[in-house]
């Protein structure tokens, strides 16, 4: 699921209709309407007030969960993996790995990212750990593919291979070609 399919959820499950969480948000229904077809994306500051207002974290809201399940026999997987990410520095120990909705931004800027979800719960949730940023659906898509391969196949650690390096200027991000 995608920010379309979990903003809808959500809205659901709290029993707003697109009238009450537009009047809440101070936007019109129309623009609820197409935040939850994917047609449109709010502002960062309103995805900061829907989380807000719907006391929930922005992970639940904006991320697309990988299943954990092997579609050969339909079993759970309950494996860890050790995942390292050479332009982040990072090493996290996680058993899923979650991807953002795509971002907007400049021509060169990422697209997505991706974070590793660990064991434990918080008042925020389960931890988080980001991975990588991502310059399109294509590459995160073959990252999450490969790293559930890896879990399921039981191997002990995965380095990532799709994600880009970035080069911050300011709030501004831009992929550096090596």
């Amino acid at each position: 699921m995608g920010f379309a399919d979990n903003l809808k959820r959500i809205r659901k499950d709290k029993n707003l209709s697109q009238e009450e969480l537009a009047e809440l948000l101070k936007v019109s229904r129309q623009a609820v309407s197409k935040w939850e077809q994917g047609v449109g994306f709010p502002e960062v500051e309103k995805l900061l007030l829907l989380s807000n207002k719907l006391n929930i974290s922005l992970d639940s809201l904006m991320s697309t969960e990988i299943a954990q399940e092997n579609d050969k026999n339909d079993r759970q997987v309950t494996g860890k993996i050790i995942i390292t990410s050479p332009y982040e520095d990072v090493l996290v120990t996680c058993y899923k790995v979650q991807s953002t909705g795509k971002m907007k931004g400049r021509k060169n800027s990422p697209q997505y990212a991706l974070f590793a979800v660990s064991d434990g719960y918080s008042f925020w949730g389960q931890p988080t750990t980001f991975l990588g940023w991502y310059a399109d659906k294509e590459h995160i898509t073959k990252e999450i593919a490969e790293i559930q391969s890896a879990i399921i196949n039981g191997l002990p650690s995965y380095e990532l291979k799709y994600s880009v390096k970035v080069k911050r200027h300011g709030l501004k991000m831009e992929i550096v070609n090596n």
